[in-house]
Formats: C-alpha cells, sequence, structure tokens
C-alpha cells in the first residue's frame, strides 16, 4: 500500500512529463502557424503569377 502512495507521489513531482507536453503544444502552435501562412502566401502568389500570365498574354 505504501508503494503506491510514494509511486503517486513521485509522479506528481516528475517534471518530465509536464515539459515534454508543453513541447508539443509549442510545436502544434508553429504547425498551425505555418500553415496559415504558407496559405497566404500561396494565395498571394497565385494572384501575381495570374496577373504575369495575363500580362504576357495581351
Amino acid at each position: 500500500m505504501t508503494s503506491i502512495f510514494s509511486g503517486t507521489q513521485r509522479f506528481m513531482q516528475d517534471e518530465q512529463g509536464v515539459t515534454a507536453i508543453e513541447y508539443g503544444l509549442i510545436a502544434a502552435l508553429i504547425a498551425v502557424a505555418l500553415v496559415g501562412t504558407i496559405k497566404t502566401v500561396t494565395t498571394a502568389l497565385d494572384g501575381t503569377f495570374t496577373s504575369i500570365k495575363n500580362a504576357l498574354t495581351s
């Protein structure tokens, strides 16, 4: 019975899992930011290349 309590106490004091979760959340936030940025840049480039194509075909 005391081993369960000591194991639980050790688990509650261990901060390595918390750090891993924080790194995971940071990585997810960076991924979301990259997807949003890439989508915006892609839309802007598409408009630019369409304008160039129209200017060259005229």
